[in-house]
């Protein structure tokens, strides 16, 4: 028997169970097993496990009998987690989609077969002269996904400390996905680039928590882009510099006599931020807080003296 064949059968044994099998149950009831339980089976049990989980199968585990670590574990795929809904698509959703999955591309997935299994591919033409663009992945994009859409907390190792959130939504901007959610420590809703996380994301049971209905996107200003604890700044642009400036920061700001405007901004990364003032030459200031003006000053001194050394 082909190993496909075997692992067919052994996904249609653990979706057919309502309770989970032990190693010696699937070994009586999968045909393709060796029919000792010796290190054959075991060695073959183990390479189709890893099989399973590499084909995004949830594969459970569940520990029969949790005061005595000796006995059998046992294993189940529940059908509710395996199997996908119908979301009702038309054929005009559908080729849509696959418009959308010819043109851009995750990488480490691909989705021409979730696009078929949603109803097939459009007819001929529909996706001609769509150009493909690959877009980074990430270690914890797909936890993290599936955490957000079965309303899941999770834990992370983030800058070397332990974040606990509520994930609301995930967004790619700028070449890095980013994770938006309720961060239990800092009691507010924060955003984390995957890429940053370090470690295992654990998610918790489902619904564990409630998204608000309209979770705010995360922010395409540079300087709200970063995981830095959050401050207002205020800025001070020029009367000719202040109404486009006002208008890229999204913000209404505090008008002065002399029509220069004064713009409050939450900071969450002070590098784009200082590269945002600088691009208006001396058409604007930090006013405050005094720590994040002086920041800026012994920066530039920092680059004038580099400069200044060299030969």
């Amino acid at each position: 028997m082909e190993r496909l064949e075997r692992l067919l059968n052994l996904v249609a044994a653990l979706l057919d169970t309502e309770r989970p099998l032990t190693s010696d149950e699937i070994r009586l009831r999968v045909p393709g097993y060796p029919a000792d339980a010796g290190p054959s089976f075991k060695r073959a049990f183990e390479r189709d496990k890893a099989a399973l989980r590499a084909m995004g199968i949830p594969l459970e585990v569940f520990d029969l009998e949790p005061s005595n670590p000796e006995t059998d574990q046992g294993y189940r795929v529940r059908p509710d987690r395996y199997e996908l809904p119908d979301p009702g698509l038309d054929p005009e959703e559908v080729a849509a989609l696959h418009l959308a999955a010819t043109q851009v591309r995750l990488e480490g997935g691909e989705a021409t077969e979730a696009v078929w299994k949603l109803g097939g591919v459009p007819s001929p033409g529909v996706a001609d002269g769509a150009t493909t663009a690959a877009i980074p992945g990430s270690d914890h994009l797909e936890p993290a996904f599936a955490a957000a859409a079965e309303r899941r907390t999770v834990t992370f190792s983030y800058r070397d400390e332990t974040r606990t959130v509520d994930p609301w939504r995930l967004e790619f901007r700028n070449g890095a996905w980013y994770l938006a959610g309720y961060d239990h420590d800092r009691l507010e809703r924060r955003t984390f680039r995957l890429d940053r996380v370090t470690g295992p994301l654990r998610a918790g049971p489902p619904g564990g928590f409630a998204a608000p209905s309209h979770a705010t996107p995360v922010s395409t200003h540079p300087w709200e882009m970063g995981d830095e604890e959050p401050i207002d700044v205020s800025v001070l642009i020029d009367a000719d510099q202040a109404s486009w400036a006002a208008t890229n920061a999204g913000v209404v700001g505090s008008l002065r006599a002399d029509g220069s405007v004064v713009l409050t901004l939450r900071v969450t990364n002070r590098a784009a931020l200082r590269s945002w003032v600088l691009g208006f030459l001396d058409h604007a200031e930090i006013l405050d807080p005094p720590s994040e003006r002086a920041a800026l000053v012994s920066w530039l001194q920092s680059c004038l003296g580099a400069n200044a050394a060299r030969p």
